[in-house]
């Protein structure tokens, strides 16, 4: 039989050894990479095995060693660039060590992010990397820890669920964007996200000895809670009596143009927007040329996500540019380590963020 036919109806270790001269076990231990086997021999099966056009039984692989080289990655929104972007940083280092990257997409919905850890643990990943669509809702990362798998959070924490998280330093980046606007003698700043929050966050804000805001019990997303919290700590702090007064959550995409226009067109109307992503700028980017205002000379915007059209659109938008692709590299390089046996206290990681200026901020009009 010729390898090409023993290739098209999958050839087996038992191929491999025969076309090696050796021993099924040993052509096994070559191939898995595992036991003793001299250079000489394992070389010799791998050029059988490539001749051949031998694939290893991955599934049964897994059944033998308990590792399937594979670990899975849950996004909020694979269409968000940020979201992308940590996808790529992760993708890369799994590739690096060996290891098959698997993703999902939650849609910030616990319920089908609650899906997606079910069949990615029906996969066998190793571990999992997550953005997780909630910080309150533990119950979905519990099954992980159940299984035996190690997690690491990227982007947002989970509040009371003892994991390793890497994240960016969302309230400094969102205190600097903040006070940009201050600078420039904004005094009615709004801030839109997409997220959804059952109560309205005037009623659990708590503010420090030193003048700095806290939600208690924290918001849906740690990640908005951070930049809610930066921005209500520099607003108050510049003497603004209600600093979340034009703080407006649940925005989707198809309402995020028309909750913009609110904000432009009210009494009062604010003079200067912070959108929460990339995503949001662009909707509110467009519903301001639909008003035919101008930026900055009308209205000011600025943005989370350095997104490659914030650059080239007239004016740039000034953004807090995230470091998107190392926080997927680096959860994956901390849970790569958790699963080829590292231990120790889980972590939370912090990485900058940085304040690119360009041309969409101006004083309020009039």
């Amino acid at each position: 039989m010729s390898a090409q036919s023993e290739g098209r109806r999958g050839a087996t270790v038992a191929d491999v050894a025969a076309k090696a001269g050796v021993a099924k076990a040993t052509a096994a231990r070559a191939l898995g990479d595992y036991g003793a086997v001299s250079a000489k021999v394992r070389q010799r099966v791998r050029d059988a095995a490539a001749e051949l056009g031998y694939r290893p039984n991955e599934v049964a692989r897994s059944m033998s060693t308990g590792r399937s080289n594979s670990i899975g990655i849950i996004v909020g929104d694979i269409e968000n660039p940020a979201f992308a972007q940590a996808t790529r940083g992760a993708s890369d280092v799994a590739e690096a060590a060996g290891y098959d990257l698997i993703l999902s997409n939650s849609g910030e919905q616990p319920d089908a992010e609650e899906t997606a850890i079910e069949v990615q643990l029906s996969k066998r990943v190793d571990g999992l990397l997550i953005a997780p669509a909630s910080s309150v809702r533990t119950a979905n990362y519990t099954a992980i820890t159940d299984a035996g798998r190690p997690v690491v959070f990227f982007d947002r924490i989970v509040y009371d669920f003892d994991a390793e998280a890497v994240i960016a330093a969302n309230r400094e980046g969102a205190q600097r964007l903040a006070q940009v606007l201050l600078d420039a003698g904004h005094r009615r700043i709004a801030y839109v996200s997409t997220l959804e929050d059952p109560q309205p966050v005037a009623d659990r804000a708590t503010w420090d000895e030193d003048g700095a805001l806290h939600f208690v019990p924290g918001l849906a997303s740690s990640v908005i809670d951070d930049r809610v919290s930066g921005i209500g700590t520099a607003l108050r702090a510049a003497g603004i009596d209600d600093p979340l007064a034009f703080v407006r959550l649940g925005a989707n995409v198809d309402g995020i143009g028309r909750m913009v226009t609110e904000l432009l067109t009210g009494d009062p109307a604010v003079t200067a927007i912070i959108a929460s992503d990339s995503v949001i700028a662009i909707q509110a980017f467009r519903a301001i040329r639909e008003l035919g205002l101008r930026i900055p000379d009308d209205i000011s915007l600025v943005a989370f996500d350095n997104a490659p059209w914030t650059s080239v659109t007239e004016p740039g938008i000034t953004v807090v540019s995230q470091p998107e692709r190392e926080l997927g590299a680096m959860a994956a390089r901390l849970l790569i380590a958790r699963i080829e046996g590292e231990s120790g206290p889980a972590v939370r990681h912090t990485l900058p963020q940085q304040l690119i200026e360009r041309g969409s901020v101006g004083p309020p009009r009039g």
